[in-house]
This record gives structure tokens, sequence and C-alpha cells, in this order.
């Protein structure tokens, strides 16, 4: 574990995973990230590398091969380097070795550095390309907030409130995580209930959003979390139904349809990066 700490927030972090497992209000003792009970969902905030959602039969097609790889990709349950700390900073290093070429043909070493400043927290994902060729990749974050964050609270209290007015429709998933061609209105305006049901169907996956900027807030207007992302394309939203958090999820890339698999270079969402360079995302998390 590695804790980053300040006059207002102590941070914990996982070195499996590079994981942001707890943040706590200094000052109200208040517990911002869900616990991970393994009887309902057993992570925190996992890092999603080199995929974002399922990839169909587990299979990723690279150059005409099959290579084995679970939902989310392996990062979230890799055992990270810490390669840089203070008291409000730490970078954790995951770097391709004879496992990882197993799964993933493709030599990287994937970054992310977190910095504590006041109330929010800053979050570096960094990617750097180190074969003779172009690699691909998608990315994405997965944090779990606890829903509700205050006594005497319900579920229901809660709504996220987009950035700009959004007319959202999700694109479906079948109970094997793959898109099954199916389409569902959810918004139109920028505040989102929260509802014990709402996740009826699995993870609620926005590909048109136009907001890069998201807010979980309380109906009283005592507590809320913002997330910004702005360059993330992709949002995810998910809880098990009935369970008391909330996943807010920005991505670059997502899961495979049902229709049938493709090479990893024409995913929809995946990222390219040439020989020799660097790509970089960041996201902010401001607890309020």
């Amino acid at each position: 574990m590695v804790v980053l700490e300040n006059d207002k927030l102590k941070v914990t972090i996982k070195l499996k995973g590079a994981e942001l497992s707890s943040v706590v209000d200094k000052q109200t003792g208040i517990e911002y990230m869900w616990q991970g009970n393994p009887d309902v969902w057993a992570y925190h905030a996992p890092n999603l590398f080199p995929v974002v959602g399922q990839v169909k039969e587990n299979k990723l097609n690279i150059n005409g091969q099959e290579y084995n790889l679970n939902r989310h990709g392996f990062a979230r349950t890799s055992n990270f380097r810490r390669i840089e700390s203070t008291p409000n900073h730490a970078i954790f290093s995951l770097s391709y070795d004879e496992e990882t070429l197993k799964i993933y043909p493709y030599k990287f070493e994937l970054e992310i550095a977190y910095h504590l400043s006041g109330n929010q927290i800053h979050i570096l994902y960094k990617v750097v390309n180190k074969e003779d060729h172009k690699i691909y990749f998608s990315i994405g974050a997965h944090p779990g907030f606890n829903v509700p964050l205050e006594d005497g609270e319900v579920y229901e209290d809660y709504y996220i409130q987009f950035e700009k007015e959004e007319d959202l429709v999700a694109s479906t998933l079948s109970d094997k995580g793959l898109f099954n061609g199916k389409h569902k209105e959810i918004l139109k305006g920028n505040n989102l209930p929260l509802a014990s049901d709402l996740f009826n169907e699995d993870a609620l996956v926005f590909k048109n959003i136009n907001s890069r900027s998201v807010e979980l807030r309380n109906n009283s207007g005592t507590k809320y979390v913002k997330l910004d992302f702005p360059q993330f394309k992709e949002l995810g939203i998910w809880s098990k139904p009935g369970a008391p958090f909330v996943c807010i999820e920005p991505w670059l890339g997502y899961a495979d349809s049902e229709l049938g698999q493709q090479d990893i270079s024409e995913k929809p969402g995946i990222q390219t990066l040439d020989k020799g360079h660097v790509f970089e995302v960041t996201m902010d998390i401001t607890f309020g």
C-alpha cells in the first residue's frame, strides 16, 4: 500500500493494479471509495489495459493469431512497481514480461501517476511503445464511489450531473458483456437520477457523450465527486443492481460486439501508438 496525505484527504493506493482503494475526508471521516466487498464487487477503482470491456470468447485477434485475454485486460490484476513516491505524489509502472507477451504480444510500459493537491487527485496514464512498430491498445478508468455518502440518505438521493446538455443513448450489452446491437434512450438534459434498477441490464455505455466532466451529487447539495476527463471519448456508468456504489468510467475503447471479432487494429475505439512514441491522458477527481 502507498498512502498520500495532506490536510484534507488521506488516499491509499494498492500496488496490485496501481488501484486507488481509499479516499477519506480527514475532517468528516467519510470514505468516498467503494471498499471492494468480494461478495458484491471485489474492486475499488481498477485500471483497464490493454482492452476495455469484454473481448468475444476471451480471444483477442492480433495479426491473424488469437490471444487469451480476460475482460478489461490484465493491468487490474498485475503487480506494479512503485518508481517514485513523496507524501503527495506517487508513480507506478507495469512493463511487459514473458507472461504478458503470451496474451498481448507487444512490448510496452504502462505508468500511472497520482498527485494529491487539496481535495483533488490528478491521475496521469502513460503508455510507452517499446516495439519497433505500432502497437494497439485501449485504456480506461473504473472508479467506484460509495452511494450514499452520508447517514440518513438512500441511493435515490443521488444523481450524476453532466457538464453539457446531453441526448444520451446507451449501447446495451448481452449477458456475456458484448454489444448486442440494441440501444436505449437514457437521458435528455444533464441530470441522471440514480435508481436501484438503473443497471438491471448491466452497464450504461455511452459512445456519443459530449461532456468531458461529470459530477456525482446528492440532492441536499452537501457532497459531490467530480471527474474531469478531457481526452477520454467514451463513458461507462455501472453498479451491481441494488449495491451501494456507482462506477463512473471514462474510457478510450470498449467491448466487442456479438456479431464477430476483429483484428485489434480495427477494433472501434482502439488507440494506435507509433514506435518510440508516448501516449498520455489525464483524469482529475475532486472530492467536495
